[in-house]
């Protein structure tokens, strides 16, 4: 069988290193909207309105709700393996001390990671969703604002997570790694007047 040309190709992937080497040398503007995945540089999707509402809301919930037994860090990045750095809305952090100042957090470190999908529900539930499955990520949350909906995905095991929950509403849902821990969101998508 004959191989197409895009076999041919063998692409080099950047190593997390790499990525952060091409930043300091000025490759890479700070303020660019990239992230690294698999060892490729990804622009990120513009933020739109509804998008950073939706994030607010749930940064505040979030704070509220764990106060000092988690960091609640927001669109920074998480390492994952040699070729990834990710930077998700919202990540549930295990505390630590120097809040992370002397590295980024790594699988090991994260109790929850929270996408919220405007445009880019697609991406997120095809390539990144898969990509913390393999790293252990403990439990992912998609918010798809155009829908409305909530997905919660649980227990990884290779690229795929084995209980997902989709609740028909939103009320009081309990934070799997935080245990004795709930978060309100009854109100997550409520506009505002």
């Amino acid at each position: 069988m004959a191989s197409t040309a895009p076999d041919l190709v063998q692409k080099h992937r950047l190593s997390v290193t790499d990525y952060h080497r091409m930043g300091e040398a000025g490759i890479l503007r700070e303020d660019a909207r990239v992230e690294l995945i698999e060892g490729e540089v990804v622009n990120m999707s513009p933020i739109g309105s509804t998008h950073s509402g939706t994030l607010n809301r749930l940064v505040q919930v979030f704070q509220l709700a764990v106060r000092q037994t988690a960091i609640v860090s927001v669109q920074n990045p998480v390492v994952l393996g040699i070729y990834s750095e990710p930077q998700p809305d919202l990540a549930l952090l295990h505390p630590r001390e120097d809040f992370y100042t002397n590295s980024h957090p790594r699988p090991e470190d994260v109790l929850l990671l929270i996408e919220v999908c405007e445009s880019s529900l697609r991406y997120d539930h095809e390539i990144k969703l898969p990509l913390y499955a393999r790293h252990g990520i403990p439990e992912v949350w998609l918010v798809d604002v155009d829908q409305q909906r909530l997905s919660l995905f649980r227990t990884p095991l290779g690229d795929v997570y084995q209980d997902v929950i989709s609740p028909a509403a939103l009320g009081v849902i309990s934070l799997e790694r935080l245990p004795g821990t709930t978060v309100d969101l009854s109100r997550l998508f409520q506009p505002v007047f």
